[in-house]
């Protein structure tokens, strides 16, 4: 995995990054690995937002925390929600969006499921376990939200990104698992950034 390729225009890794991208593109596999390697932090924020017995966190709590874990300087963020997106974005220095192909999530979606429900291992320390009742016949079935919003977070992710308050923010467009295929913009820094540079 060519983790280079998320590097800023200096070549070194960035202090703060959100992954994004649709159920089942690896964004907690691919940020773990990232936060590895660059020696961030790396927070879920699906571990933040469920509770025990699949009870949701109320939305100014989970503001809260997510407020609490990205006060840090260094960390690597995975997880789409909207209802903190501010909070993370704006301290980030680069966004990560997992932009694959629908065949390649939903392959890795039915096997990421398959191995939770068999293993039964605990999600997010929250006590939390998939079951296969749980991710194949409920409505609230993981694979049937990957299939029903992977159009719909491309569609997200084409336009929100590229919005003026997120201009700061390095973009990586990633195509591919092993990081071959990555579109990139780079961000624009603040004047009083290039100033304080141009100064040293």
């Amino acid at each position: 995995m060519q983790l280079t390729n998320l590097y800023n225009r200096h070549g070194e890794p960035h202090d703060r990054y959100v992954v994004v991208g649709t159920s089942g593109s690896g964004k907690s596999t691919l940020a773990n690995r990232l936060a590895w390697h660059t020696s961030n932090r790396h927070i879920e924020l699906d571990g933040l937002f469920w509770l025990p017995d699949w009870q949701m966190r109320e939305t100014d709590d989970f503001r809260a925390q997510v407020a609490s874990a990205c006060a840090g300087e260094r960390w690597v963020v995975d997880g789409n929600y909207s209802k903190a997106r501010d909070i993370a974005w704006r301290r980030a220095q680069a966004i990560v969006w997992l932009d694959l192909p629908f065949h390649v999530v939903m392959t890795q979606m039915l096997g990421r499921t398959l191995d939770r429900c068999i293993s039964r291992c605990d999600l997010w320390n929250s006590g939390n376990h998939a079951t296969f009742r749980r991710a194949f016949l409920s409505r609230d079935s993981i694979i049937w939200w990957a299939a029903k919003t992977w159009k719909q977070r491309k569609e997200l992710y084409s336009t929100l990104l590229y919005e003026p308050q997120w201009t700061h923010l390095d973009i990586f467009r990633v195509r591919s698992n092993d990081l071959s295929d990555v579109e990139v913009r780079r961000g624009r820094r603040s004047r009083s950034v290039a100033s304080a540079e141009s100064d040293c």
